[in-house]
């Protein structure tokens, strides 16, 4: 994407290159305020129309932005740290449900408000849109059916005929899931000093059946039938605790995923690399072990320290590369880093 002489926006579009060298040269000729790459495959990519382009596979995407999180706060430093921690859930589902090794997966910080995955596996690249979002459905649970993950009659009458067992198979996916959530829900309010107050706030349970609960939860043997996904001994006591103890699980373990970039199988995506055109911060691919300790605000910065007059339009106030700023409309000499980010956010313009 670049800019006119008046600084509008145009993209330009259906370019190839035989070389990262014949890149290099064409985008520092060039200078795009945003630069970005095909996750598709392409028999002839500098076809001018797509349809002659001859498809054939795309990379599995998916993007995490900090403003699709829920309760997402105002604080850019806050955005990121949340939107990472969602990341490496998002990680966590990827090498855990999927079974995708590290090698499989590229992380991407987007050099704005959150970070890209890529699935480069080769068994992934036909799946078509359809079974892309089928993957987002997953993963944020959608359409997912407790009666299906719990194995009782009284829930779904063909999974037990002979039995009165409620049953959570806790082999792996979302009943893996859930499993844990509930045992670390159960040893949370048994530790915490107003267990009852927290058993009584689900439906149905007044203090009588959470006294019961809280005794049961106490034997080592009952504990441990819970941990293997038998949860008999709680239904007997109310037959809604697990079910409303898990559709709780299910809200903090689904992840907040923008569904039309995963099932958008010709998507254009940041170039790892290049500047984000928004920021002044660089797109810059991470292993997992580096994002757990990535600081995009301090790791992804490029520009120097060298003192640079810009003209504030409205008050700000940021921290970045470690240091804070709180500054006023008007004239003001900041470090180069810190300006170039300012005006990228078109909030400040360069004074000569």
């Amino acid at each position: 994407m670049l800019l006119d002489e008046a600084f509008n926006a145009f993209m330009r579009r259906h370019k190839s290159f035989g070389s990262e060298g014949e890149l290099h040269e064409y985008l520092t000729s060039m200078i795009p305020a945003h630069c970005y790459y095909s996750v598709a495959y392409y028999k002839y990519p500098s076809a001018a129309n797509m349809s002659d382009k001859g498809w054939s596979g795309s990379d599995l995407i998916f993007d995490l932005d900090a403003d699709h999180l829920p309760n997402a706060p105002n604080n850019y430093s806050e955005m990121l740290d949340n939107v990472k921690v969602e990341t490496l859930r998002l990680y966590d589902f990827l090498t855990k449900d999927f079974g995708f090794s590290e090698d499989d997966i590229q992380i991407i910080f987007s050099g704005g408000r959150g970070y890209h995955i890529h699935i480069t596996e080769d068994n992934i690249k036909d799946l078509d849109s359809n079974q892309r979002r089928e993957v987002i459905d997953y993963l944020s649970a959608k359409g997912l059916n407790l009666s299906h993950l719990f194995h009782h009659k009284r829930f779904v009458p063909e999974l037990q005929k002979d039995g009165d067992d409620l049953d959570l198979n806790i082999n792996s996916g979302w009943r893996k899931r859930l499993n844990a959530y509930i045992i670390s829900y159960l040893q949370d309010s048994l530790d915490s000093s107003n267990a009852l107050e927290v058993l009584t706030s689900h439906k149905g349970i007044g203090e009588r059946k959470a006294s019961m609960i809280i005794d049961l939860c106490k034997d080592k043997k009952e504990l441990n039938k819970i941990k293997e996904g038998n949860f008999n001994s709680l239904f007997n006591i109310d037959k809604n605790l697990i079910l409303s103890i898990a559709e709780q699980g299910i809200e903090k373990i689904r992840l907040n995923i923008d569904e039309p970039v995963t099932a958008d199988i010709k998507r254009l995506i940041r170039l790892p690399g290049s500047l984000h055109g928004g920021s002044g911060l660089k797109v810059i691919p991470l292993t997992y072990s580096q994002l757990k300790d990535f600081n995009p605000l301090v790791d992804a910065i490029v520009f120097n320290e060298t003192p640079t007059l810009i003209n504030i339009q409205t008050e700000q106030k940021f921290e970045l590369n470690g240091m804070k700023f709180d500054l006023d409309v008007g004239i003001q000499e900041i470090p180069e880093f810190a300006a170039i980010y300012l005006m990228c956010r078109g909030v400040a313009e360069h004074e000569s």
